[in-house]
């Protein structure tokens, strides 16, 4: 290996950033630079060659316009990067890198040897001609520390980079180009959590019972991660408008770990937050255990419990009123087939009424 890449890659693995490589083609033999310097685990969470048209159908979930193209890497780019987010904890920076290109071959192939590299962040794109370690370099903010020429023998580089602003990443979110978007209360220092101790909900407005539920959660779970999630779009009410997103986003500004998504489907959402912990009330647990959500069908539900259970997910149940009266995990029936995945939470931990629904009553009244 070339002792100036070495120091480039080097300089990637020391960074922040992690990421998600998918790399169609020639590329391979980048995979193989940055896996054989010491440390690559600190920068690659997964690396995938979707070399053949199958693969790179199933990658994108639609036959690509051209294999070779720019809107082909942007879109592969999205997919490595929308993984990166399921891989990560929240508040470490994550990249997804595509590649595609049609280069040298066997016969000679006709026309210009062309690739196009991209990669995504959460706060922007970066798109590129014919080099990968370039674009993973410049994402990690090496090149200002190690200079590196990496034009030898190219005909023509080009680089573009585009910043999206908060409200553009929220638009993504909701036309449902990205899963999920990562507030750490203004922090980029990652979290380093073992598990997530998920709270959702719409926190209209966020309120102390949630923060002693989710404190009181989190002591249950040693090392865990406590992070609350807002979920765009909702089961039972119309979908949250971009001006009510950015409202609720002003109240978790002061070190609060915030994950806005667009799944309202507890089975959805372990997918996106595999082998984590969700706090509820017995209100949603009964929800969960009731089978009209599931077309009536017991066998469907827990079918579908047993899913998220197998992504390493289960549930801590707070106490909550019900239909006027207060009823806590053990007043339910629980199928014994899934009662491993639920947990209460004991009065002595928390035990509190105040709700976001009675709270906006009073300020009306």
């Amino acid at each position: 290996m070339d002792p100036a890449l070495r120091v480039v890659i080097d300089a990637i693995h020391s960074s922040p950033t992690r990421a998600v490589l998918c790399l169609s083609g020639g590329a391979a033999q980048a995979l193989g630079w940055l896996l054989s310097v010491p440390r690559a685990s600190n920068t690659v969470l997964e690396a995938t060659v979707p070399y053949s048209r199958a693969s790179m159908v199933q990658l994108l979930g639609k036959v690509p316009s051209q294999s070779v193209c720019r809107e082909t890497a942007d879109e592969i780019a999205m997919a490595a990067y929308n993984r990166a987010l399921k891989l990560s904890m929240p508040g470490v920076q994550v990249a997804g890198i595509g590649f595609t290109g049609a280069l040298a071959s066997t016969p000679p192939k006709r026309g210009n040897h062309r690739c196009f590299v991209t990669a995504r962040t959460q706060s922007g794109l970066w798109q590129y001609d014919l080099t990968l370690a370039k674009t993973l370099a410049d994402v990690c903010g090496v090149l200002e520390v190690v200079p590196l020429d990496l034009k030898d023998g190219a005909e023509e580089l080009r680089g573009l980079k585009v910043v999206y602003s908060e409200e553009e990443q929220l638009q993504q979110l909701l036309s449902g180009q990205i899963c999920m978007i990562n507030f750490s209360g203004g922090s980029n220092t990652p979290s380093w959590g073992t598990r997530r101790v998920v709270l959702s909900g719409s926190f209209n407005p966020l309120h102390d019972g949630h923060i002693e539920l989710l404190d009181a959660a989190c002591s249950l779970r040693e090392g865990g991660l406590p992070m609350y999630e807002i979920s765009a779009i909702n089961a039972d009410k119309p979908p949250l408008g971009l001006s009510d997103i950015k409202e609720r986003l002003k109240q978790f500004r002061s070190g609060k770990t915030l994950v806005v998504t667009n799944q309202p489907y507890f089975y959805r959402k372990a997918e996106l937050f595999p082998d984590s912990t969700f706090v509820v009330g017995v209100d949603t647990a009964l929800r969960l255990l009731d089978t009209k959500y599931y077309g009536d069908s017991k066998v469907r539900m827990l079918e579908v419990l047993l899913g998220i259970n197998q992504l390493g997910c289960d549930f801590l149940v707070a106490g909550r009123k019900v239909n006027g009266t207060f009823q806590v995990l053990s007043d339910i029936q629980v199928p014994s087939e899934v009662q491993s995945m639920f947990q209460e939470i004991p009065e002595n931990l928390f035990q509190s009424d105040l709700s976001s629904t009675q709270l906006r009553q009073s300020r009306l009244g």
